[in-house]
């Protein structure tokens, strides 16, 4: 089986446009949580979402590559170009070596909303546009971007709730293991509107603690009380490790692990059985022993019923261990949906790289469960070799991943 390592990462994110922001964000604590009043004019019962500003794509894509982008693959193309810069890889280097794409993604709403709403007002269907179908479809951002950098491998959009981007990553992880690509761009994008989150805020998913934003995620936290939404891009550049080392690219990381499972049980309601299997075939699949793990970024999304029972799938595993530390990083992004996955990989990353570990923001009082747990709520200057991330989602689909530092 081949080495898969990650060779570029980009993020377009509500703690910054650009790794180095991010980075800055993730060491000093800063939340990229706010409140949106037009929400509550809407009839949300909460405002609360992360922050984040479309980027300006005029003048760098022509109009006939921008015209079939939705909101979240303008995320993605941006994080995609700075991967891709990191990586060492240039426009001209697809037109010469094979690369694919699996970028996950789960809705595509304002599309299909503007779409709707346009045949109703005006009858004609030809006045809906050339990008309308391309924006709205599930697939948006993989169709576009192997367009835009002209992909010749694989091309595949995953769709698998909050795990969506992980997801991405585990699969292109076993596509380069068998040896059937050497290069797949993976992430994972959300868009950050009020049409897509409605459903969710109807379920009284969403925390309400609008006196204090920052303050509203509070994964683990014996006074959580919902998750904040939140999105933007993630992407990592998977590369077959003889392959990166021959064309002398930069190697992060190296992902060993990757486990999933499904908890075949609620829809919406996790359990603690689907993720305790998920991590288990992740540390069986790297082959390590569970001790060696440094750090954990879990899926936490402050949710009651979720952050109780993944505490419990961790201390089932790791034990009374506190030499392995947790911190939430959605206590600072909100729970970044499809991208979250993908996204918590690169933060991960940040923190090998540059020795630290971030805080878990507002966790002031443990539960039951979470005090079992050696949760960090202070930036701790740490040497990480060893890195698990989970990410969780609705239907009950479950995926962690294991990297260690190279």
């Amino acid at each position: 089986m081949k080495r898969v390592v990650i060779t570029g990462i980009g993020i377009y994110s509500v703690l910054g446009k650009d790794l180095e922001s991010v980075k800055d964000s993730l060491y000093h604590g800063k939340s990229g949580i706010g409140y949106d009043p037009a929400r509550k004019e809407m009839g949300f019962r909460s405002g609360l979402t992360g922050i984040i500003e479309h980027p300006v794509l005029k003048g760098i894509l022509p109009r006939r590559l921008r015209v079939g982008m939705a909101e979240q693959g303008e995320y993605a193309y941006v994080s995609t170009r700075e991967a891709l810069e990191y990586a060492g890889i240039d426009e001209g280097y697809f037109l010469n070596n094979e690369a694919g794409i699996l970028y996950g993604n789960d809705s595509s709403s304002i599309p299909v909303i503007e779409a709707a709403d346009s045949m109703r007002a005006k009858k004609d269907t030809t006045l809906l546009g050339s990008g309308s179908i391309f924006q709205s479809m599930n697939s948006t951002v993989t169709m576009n971007l192997s367009v835009i950098f002209k992909l010749r491998g694989i091309n595949m959009t995953i769709s698998a709730a909050c795990a969506s981007g992980a997801h991405a990553i585990g699969l292109g992880y076993h596509f380069i293991r068998y040896g059937m690509q050497k290069m797949i761009i993976c992430g994972g994008a959300q868009e950050v509107n009020a049409y897509s989150v409605g459903s969710f805020d109807g379920l009284s998913a969403f925390s309400t603690h609008e006196d204090e934003p920052i303050k509203a995620s509070r994964p683990f936290d014996a006074e959580r009380d919902g998750l904040v939404p939140s999105g933007g891009a993630a992407t990592v550049i998977l590369e077959e490790y003889e392959s990166a080392k021959k064309r002398g690219a930069p190697i992060l990381a190296e992902v060993i692990g990757y486990g999933f499972s499904s908890d075949g049980n609620h829809i919406s309601v996790p359990n603690q059985e689907g993720p305790t299997r998920a991590i288990e075939m992740a540390v069986k699949d790297a082959k390590i022993n569970i001790n060696e793990v440094d750090y954990i970024n879990p899926h936490a999304t402050s949710t009651p019923v979720g952050d109780a029972n993944e505490a419990q799938a961790l201390h089932k595993l790791f034990g009374d261990n506190k030499k392995v530390m947790i911190s939430a990083t959605k206590s600072m992004t909100g729970h970044e949906m499809w991208m979250g996955g993908a996204s918590e990989i690169i933060y991960s990353i940040l923190m090998m790289q540059n020795d630290f570990v971030a805080p878990s923001l507002n966790f002031e009082t443990p539960d039951e469960y979470s005090e079992k747990l050696n949760i960090v709520t202070k930036t701790v200057n740490t040497e990480l070799n060893l890195v698990i991330s989970n990410s969780f989602g609705f239907g009950g689909t479950n995926s962690a991943l294991v990297i260690r530092k190279m």
